[in-house]
């Protein structure tokens, strides 16, 4: 979950920050749950409003301080990791951090956390259609962004 919410947000306190409050929620309403089996649905759900909140405080601060790009780098687990990392990697990380939030999201629901189409709507509380045309629409740019940078 955690690697799933710094996709989303950009750095990793914030992604630790967003899972520990999403833990957190499950833990103070776990009596509410009804049916166990969907915790993990739950949480989802709730990095990903998370994530949402993040992004929007930070916001207005970005438009106040003029710095509207963040790259999405995955921590580097060490310094030979870092310099091994290849080009083609940081250009298509660059490249889903430009893409609009939601086909953002249901990327990395569906690539990174591999979920189904149906799961990803629920996490994301829209329609299986617009799950796959989202889907559809953000490897379009992504793969004429990164056949540009060619």
């Amino acid at each position: 979950m955690t690697r799933a919410a710094l996709l989303l947000v950009g750095d990793l306190a914030t992604a630790e920050d967003v899972v520990q409050d999403a833990f957190f929620g499950l833990y103070r309403g776990w009596r509410r749950l009804r049916d166990p089996a969907k915790a993990a649905a739950y949480l989802r759900a709730a990095v990903m409003n998370g994530s949402r909140s993040a992004l929007r405080s930070r916001g207005a601060a970005r438009k106040r301080d003029g710095a509207m790009q963040m790259l999405h780098d995955l921590p580097a687990r060490s310094a030979e990791a870092a310099a091994i990392a290849s080009e083609e990697q940081r250009d298509a990380l660059a490249a889903v951090a430009r893409l609009p939030r939601r086909q953002r999201e249901v990327l990395v629901l569906r690539y990174y956390l591999g979920l189904a189409d149906n799961e990803i709507a629920e996490a994301l509380r829209i329609s299986r259609g617009t799950v796959s045309s989202t889907c559809s629409r953000a490897l379009s740019v992504l793969t004429r962004e990164l056949k540009e940078e060619e």
